[in-house]
């Protein structure tokens, strides 16, 4: 490339990176150890290189870097670049949804609790987010009887004390009123503070104060007031039940979990403060270059942590896998916290746990993106035609069927037939094969198209040439069940999954069939490469392409399929295998004790008697299968 630096141009010192284009627009930036082995590591071989890191240094017309001290210097340069200048090669986590917080304005005169959303403002307390603001609102209504903080808007308290009068929490004992002078400032500004610490985990000291203080006024025989601060302890427990307990009392950790396929990954933290769960929120991220789970975790604390205030941050961060700079990242954020940050995996133990159980509601986050992004019309269409576009097809694919192959090292070979209509999945019309070749995965696409339009053809000739759907036996519905006919309608486009080869092979099956009007093409897992078949090249469709994202869909469904159905043949073959060694136990008898039984285990433990009530099997046989299986290790 022309931009190329000059060999021995590039120091060995760690530094950040950055690519820009034509325009001088910077597009990527990156840091290393070593910047010499991480530049020259884009100029030594092009066509090794992902997609993705292509397309960045086919876009790019210049590079330049700087040289830092140490690695921790390196992330921080690296983040403060990515914030400047949005490069549109980084990864950018973005929200999956608006998450409230529970915000306290202590930079006011008279701090305000309320509820906010979008960006933090300086002098302002945040807690959670909360997946709900009503949430929030009920925690408050319960805090406000102990900490009675302003709430109302700034022009209702201007109002307020121009009139000399409070609104009616003012009235209810939900306000101090500090609009009307009832409390100082120093008085308020305490109260608030209480109030940040209570939400800050500091609950205990609060509770056992007012059972003090209750216990008191019932000696004094006070006992409207024992029962008001009866009824404060209870409105603080009942705020704290809100809130489940996971960890040890004192644990403060954030607990960070990823869901990921080839083009997007989800991240969901849980705050823990004081061994309770105290928010949760998620991010969605579309991985632009080629990321490990370590990379993205790395790049996710930098954005998560880098402006973070040190009081709300934890002094542990549980994460799925260790950032490759771990112990450089650990340093930075034990900086900003001005106290120790462990980063570390959890092995066992209830951090284990609830480490799965973040991860759970990651792939239910990824899961839901999904469904949204895939539910939207618009976008169904948009992806359809850029399909149409990248594959030069004369009109959008709205019929897409995809097959896949599962196997173990040869053996019982399947295929599955997934169908999208529309852009969206079509599950009465999947269809599963037992594939017969032992030849690879090449010659089972072969066999299975070949299958698959076959019986398409001997439809359409049993009928005669399509027609609309009737009941008279000239269209796709067969008249002897009323039901549309497994094969009937041809789709627009054949998926595979594999590469050239694969789609060679199905191109070749149409083409002994006679089947002229049916596109075909590749998806390749490990770059998401589209192959068409007889091309040496494959067809790169862009990052943000609705188009590859519906394919890539397509693809992971039918290998889901195929997976499924792999796994409950072998589960019978194992079933079966494990009658083989009895003498005079044939196929049909073996089968017979399965459904009988419902599995080797049950079987192994029954009695004689028992497998006689078994249609076929005698006393003699029934015998040998007890002495046979007893004899086997369970």
């Amino acid at each position: 490339m022309s931009f190329r630096p000059r060999p021995g141009s590039i120091p060995e010192s760690p530094g950040v990176y950055r690519f820009r284009d034509a325009g001088g627009r910077v597009i990527y930036v990156g840091k290393a150890k070593s910047l010499r082995q991480r530049l020259n590591s884009y100029f030594a071989d092009f066509s090794a290189l992902h997609p993705r890191t292509q397309t960045m240094l086919t876009t790019a017309a210049g590079v330049d870097w700087t040289v830092v001290g140490t690695e921790v210097e390196a992330l921080q340069l690296e983040y403060s670049w990515i914030k400047e200048f949005d490069p549109r090669f980084n990864v950018k986590y973005r929200d999956d949804k608006s998450y409230p917080y529970l915000a306290v304005t202590m930079g006011e005169d008279f701090p305000r609790v309320q509820v906010m959303r979008g960006a933090r403002r300086k002098g302002t307390r945040y807690f959670g987010p909360y997946s709900h603001a009503w949430a929030i609102r009920e925690t408050v209504d319960l805090l406000l009887r102990v900490f009675p903080v302003r709430t109302c808007s700034a022009g209702v308290f201007k109002r307020a004390g121009q009139i000399g009068r409070p609104c009616l929490l003012g009235y209810i004992d939900k306000c101090s009123a500090p609009c009307v002078g009832r409390v100082t400032p120093e008085e308020h500004r305490a109260l608030a503070e209480d109030f940040c610490d209570f939400m800050g985990g500091n609950t205990s000291r609060f509770i056992k104060r007012l059972e003090k203080e209750m216990r008191e006024a019932a000696a004094e025989q006070e006992y409207e007031r024992a029962a008001r601060l009866r009824d404060d302890i209870q409105a603080l427990q009942r705020a704290l039940e809100k809130q489940a307990v996971v960890l040890g009392e004192g644990t403060d950790a954030d607990v960070i979990a990823l869901a990921e396929d080839p083009l997007e990954a989800a991240v969901q933290v849980f705050y823990v403060r004081g061994g309770r769960i105290r928010g949760q929120r998620g991010w969605v991220v579309d991985k632009v270059e080629e990321t490990s789970p370590g990379e993205l975790v790395e790049q996710f604390l930098l954005q998560m942590y880098a402006e973070a205030s040190p009081e709300a941050m934890p002094r542990e961060v549980l994460v799925p896998d260790l950032p490759p700079d771990n112990d450089a990242v650990t340093e930075l954020l034990t900086e900003q916290r001005r106290a120790r940050v462990e980063v570390r995996v959890p092995q066992r133990g209830d951090k284990k746990a609830l480490m799965e159980t973040v991860e759970r509601n990651a792939k239910e986050s990824l899961a839901q993106h999904k469904i949204r992004r895939a539910s939207d019309l618009t976008t169904r269409s948009k992806a359809l035609q850029e399909i149409a576009d990248a594959l030069d097809l004369d009109q959008a694919p709205l019929r897409i069927e995809c097959y896949d192959v599962s196997h173990l090292q040869g053996e019982n070979v399947v295929a599955s037939m997934v169908v999208f209509e529309d852009g969206l999945a079509r599950k009465s019309e999947y269809r599963r094969f037992a594939v017969k070749t032992k030849e690879g995965d090449v010659a089972s696409i072969h066999e299975v198209i070949l299958r698959r339009f076959r019986r398409y053809l001997e439809e359409r000739s049993a009928t005669g040439e399509l027609a609309p759907d009737d009941d008279d036996g000239h269209g796709p519905i067969d008249p002897e069940t009323g039901k549309p006919r497994k094969f009937a309608y041809p789709p627009n486009l054949v998926v595979v999954d594999g590469a050239g080869p694969q789609a060679a092979a199905a191109q070749r099956a149409l083409d002994e069939l006679g089947i002229d009007d049916v596109a075909v093409c590749g998806l390749a897992k490990r770059l998401e490469e589209v192959w068409l078949p007889g091309d040496d090249q494959p067809v790169i469709m862009p990052r943000s392409s609705e188009g590859l994202y519906l394919l890539q869909r397509v693809r992971d469904e039918a290998h889901r399929f195929a997976i499924t159905y792999h796994r409950s043949k072998r589960s019978k073959t194992v079933k079966e295998s494990a009658l083989d060694g009895v003498p005079g136990l044939g196929p049909a008898r073996r089968q017979a004790l399965l459904r009988h039984f419902g599995s080797v285990k049950k079987l192994r433990e029954a009695t004689a008697a028992e497998i006689c009530e078994v249609p076929g099997i005698g006393p003699s046989i029934a015998e040998v299968i007890v002495s046979t299986l007893k004899g086997e290790s369970p």
